[in-house]
């Protein structure tokens, strides 16, 4: 299976080209200027003195990459000198400053501390990312530089851990760097990038590499050897950019062994450890996947690199077997966990998504001086101290139509819908749509013999068309295959949006006797700034008939359902059971929560 990437479609309406244009106008610009205060370019001049207010984290350069990265994209669609001035900078001080043997770390230079000395002090993880961002580069404008660098640089790491092994650990603390050389394997085609992926990825779990102190192997996925491992275990970002490379090199090799393993692991974390939102990790210490089934709402930590980092899992997976599981898991991040993360203006962002706040927690006097250690923030910030969100975020929207198609010998598989123009080499296709504000979309083919269109897995009833006939078609692993089509063919598809209850599993504790609400692959959530009760009190009619509102300001829809709240009683307890009137409440898209200064949510209701 292939992908087709991003740069040969034009998003042209819609729901995602108006998120790509605030990324484009705003975010990146806005993610420049708080790196800039914050002294994470001009770390990369290695002039720093220890103890200097901008002294850098051992992860700085890796917020660059990424920034970079999203440039990187933006321009392939919209040329902008000013940021690629930005770039060519970066590359010439990267040059200047990298030594004898290419190595380049704007914290280990200076630093007194020997390079490759602590597993945990994401040397290769920063590395990785500069990859991924000067292969982008690159492919967006040709300028060698900064790749150039990049390639000398990995030519030392594989002299260092492949050839001499003299560093003091034998695979990265933070994985990364696997998936970076698999897109620079795929651009170069040379073996060494391909062979240093596989040397990491088979090492995995059989060194005595170390770990911070007193964290066990299973926090760096370092409990067991890769192909051996089944279950979603340890922090969640390292894990699922591990299970990314693991399943680009299984693709390439075709190792089913490796590819049996990341299927097991992908079941476990949907079937298990996914929130209805596309978050994962539900443990703040260690950014961490814990037990099955255990999902908490109100300190969920579902990171919003672990939610992106998911749906790149999800992306491989598809190229090894065309199954909707992986789709639908992209789309719920999409248009969930993965925007909720940025606000609505395109300034500011979430590291931590939650699925409640109750802000008279917030309040709460203890005797401890941190007396909420365990509740997440409840408003955005433009930049942190660890800012690995934002610049991911970026370049995560900005090329979001990588997830739209993927083809092989001779099928097209459409996975997501965005109204958009495709052009390939050897064939061309459209969508005219409004998803997800309707379910109606106009796929266009030329020169497309066999098409397979995914059927969303929250869709229950749906029509389809082909040239004007309805067509009774085979499905698939979620996918509806149209085959010998006409040169020229119109696919019409309706999906029905009617907003309906998701009821969990009463194997998550937290959520018994409570449901969500979605509209199409939108959840939804109740903010105390739209309603004048306290929003833990309401109980959702679960029969309700919603009332839908189109909101300019979320960019489609929101909700009204019916439902009872309690009258307040005097008594701190009593023998009175409460008395309930009926009420409605204003339910609003997950992914704009916190978009109204501070505010109780609930994704979870009860009933």
């Amino acid at each position: 299976m292939k992908l087709i990437d991003f740069r040969k479609t034009d998003l042209t309406d819609g729901f995602w080209k108006k998120q790509v244009d605030v990324v484009s106008e705003v975010s990146v610009y806005n993610v420049y200027k708080r790196f800039e205060e914050t002294g994470r370019f001009a770390a990369l001049n290695c002039t720093w003195k220890k103890g200097d207010p901008y002294e850098p984290h051992i992860f700085w350069d890796s917020d660059i990459a990424k920034w970079i990265e999203s440039v990187a994209f933006i321009i392939e669609k919209r040329p902008c000198p000013e940021l690629e001035k930005v770039v060519d900078e970066v590359a010439v001080v990267m040059e200047n400053n990298a030594d004898e043997y290419g190595y380049f770390n704007s914290c280990y230079l200076v630093h007194d501390k020997p390079r490759w000395s602590d597993r945990t002090d994401h040397e290769l993880y920063c590395a990785g990312h500069l990859v991924e961002a000067a292969v982008a580069y690159y492919v967006a404008t040709g300028k060698r530089k900064l790749l150039d660098v990049m390639e000398k640089y990995l030519d030392y790491i594989y002299q260092v851990f492949v050839v001499d092994g003299s560093a003091d650990f034998i695979t990265p603390g933070h994985e990364e760097i696997e998936l970076a050389l698999i897109k620079l394997y795929d651009l170069t085609k040379n073996e060494k990038y391909l062979d240093l992926c596989s040397f990491f990825i088979d090492n995995r779990g059989n060194s005595t590499d170390k770990e911070y102190p007193g964290v066990a192997h299973k926090y760096s996925q370092s409990h067991l050897p890769v192909r051996e491992q089944k279950t979603a275990e340890g922090h969640c970002v390292r894990a699922c950019y591990l299970y990314t490379g693991m399943a680009d090199l299984a693709r390439l090799t075709g190792d089913k062994e490796l590819s049996d393993a990341c299927k097991a692991i992908f079941d476990d974390i949907i079937y298990r450890k996914m929130y209805i939102t596309g978050g994962i990790g539900s443990a703040g210490r260690g950014e961490a996947f814990t037990i099955p089934y255990d999902l908490p709402d109100l300190t969920a930590y579902s990171e919003s690199c672990a939610a992106l980092s998911l749906a790149w899992f999800a992306q491989r997976m598809l190229l090894i077997e065309n199954d909707s599981k992986y789709a639908d898991t992209i789309e719920k991040v999409l248009y969930n966990n993965g925007l909720s993360s940025v606000s609505r203006d395109g300034k500011a962002f979430f590291y931590v998504n939650p699925l409640a706040i109750r802000t008279h927690l917030l309040e709460r006097n203890t005797s401890q001086e941190n007396t909420h250690e365990n509740l997440t923030i409840t408003q955005r910030k433009e930049v942190f101290d660890c800012s690995c969100c934002p610049p991911n975020i970026t370049r995560f929207i900005a090329s979001v139509a990588d997830f739209l198609y993927t083809y092989d010998e001779d099928t097209v598989y459409v996975h997501q819908y965005m109204a958009s123009e495709t052009k390939t080499e050897n064939f061309c296709i459209s969508q005219k749509t409004s998803y997800p504000d309707n379910g109606k979309i106009e796929i266009r083919t030329g020169n497309i013999r066999n098409i397979a269109v995914r059927i969303p897995g929250w869709c229950e009833k749906y029509t389809l068309s082909v040239n004007g006939r309805n067509e009774d078609v085979e499905i698939i692993n979620g996918y509806a295959y149209i085959k010998n089509l006409s040169s020229e063919s119109v696919i019409m598809l309706d999906f029905d949006m009617t907003p309906f209850v998701v009821y969990p599993t009463s194997k998550i504790k937290d959520y018994i006797s409570r449901a969500a609400v979605q509209r199409g692959p939108v959840v939804y959530c109740a903010e105390g700034a739209d309603n004048n009760f306290p929003i833990m009190a309401f109980r959702l009619n679960t029969d309700t008939e919603f009332e839908e509102e189109y909101s300019d300001f979320y960019g489609t829809y929101t909700l009204t359902a019916t439902g009872r709240i309690p009258l307040e009683k005097e008594e701190l307890y009593s023998r009175r059971k409460e008395e309930m009137i009926d009420t409605k409440v204003r339910l609003i898209p997950y992914f704009g929560f916190a978009n109204n200064g501070e505010s109780d949510m609930e994704v979870f209701l009860y009933y």
